[in-house]
């Protein structure tokens, strides 16, 4: 739905390590990257891009909602998102406050913002 995001961090390294952790799963890899001051572009497609960049400004917390393609990477994110530091926001499962097929996890990422996957596909088997 969108072309990038781009948003600052208070710890280049640390993020950019994180997210690519955390976001591996779902196929998430660098596109391109300069200094910190310029950031690094993720993407696990030519469409849409998340951008970070080093800044010592506070950033507002945002809550980001990644695609999965299967609840397997719902699951593989919020593990590797854990094991990269992230603290658990809501561990994986049927959401159907949202409706009956969203199955999703939640992390908080290294700056306090909120980090989901989720696959609401009901082919699935949701």
């Amino acid at each position: 739905m969108f072309d990038h995001i781009k948003f600052g961090v208070s710890d280049y390294a640390a993020s950019k390590a994180f997210f690519l952790a955390a976001l591996a799963p779902l196929g998430v890899r660098v596109a391109a990257e300069g200094d910190p001051a310029y950031g690094v572009e993720l993407c696990a497609d030519a469409r849409a891009t998340l951008c970070l960049f080093q800044t010592n400004e506070k950033p507002a917390h945002l809550h980001l909602a990644f695609a999965a393609s299967t609840p397997q990477q719902v699951d593989a994110f919020y593990h590797a998102a854990l094991e990269a530091g992230g603290r658990d926001n809501g561990p994986p499962g049927l959401r159907p406050q949202y409706h009956a097929h969203y199955y999703a996890a939640f992390v908080i990422g290294p700056d306090g913002h909120n980090i989901e996957a989720v696959c609401s596909d009901p082919v699935v088997g949701y």
